[in-house]
């Protein structure tokens, strides 16, 4: 399992984009890296295709490292991750916790 997953909410907490938060769209092979929406934006210069015959420069957004970004919570605080094996409806669950609040961050 991992600890940041598509979807969830997250904040950076270094570099260019720091103190920004935004929504995962991709978590990179390997889990190492994760796509933000709408941050580490940088410009690629592209050659004409045809999808984009104008060709140009794009601003898309680049990977940042997982270690860079941290869970939010349901009150935008950040938040470390740990696993709970809980009771679910009578079976085992491994569940993903916020260690601030102790609140499960899956259901």
């Amino acid at each position: 399992m991992r600890r940041i997953r598509r979807d969830d909410q997250v904040m950076v907490i270094t570099g260019k984009d720091k103190g920004k938060a935004g929504r995962v769209l991709r978590v990179m092979k390997g889990g190492e890296r994760v796509l933000v929406e709408k941050l580490n934006i940088v410009k690629r210069h592209t050659k004409p295709t045809q999808q984009n015959p104008q060709g140009g420069i794009v601003e898309k957004e680049s990977p940042i490292h997982i270690s860079n970004v941290m869970v939010l919570t349901r009150d935008n605080q950040t938040a470390r991750v740990s696993y709970e094996v809980k009771d679910v409806n009578g079976t085992q669950k491994k569940v993903r916790v916020s260690r601030r609040t102790n609140e499960a961050i899956d259901e």
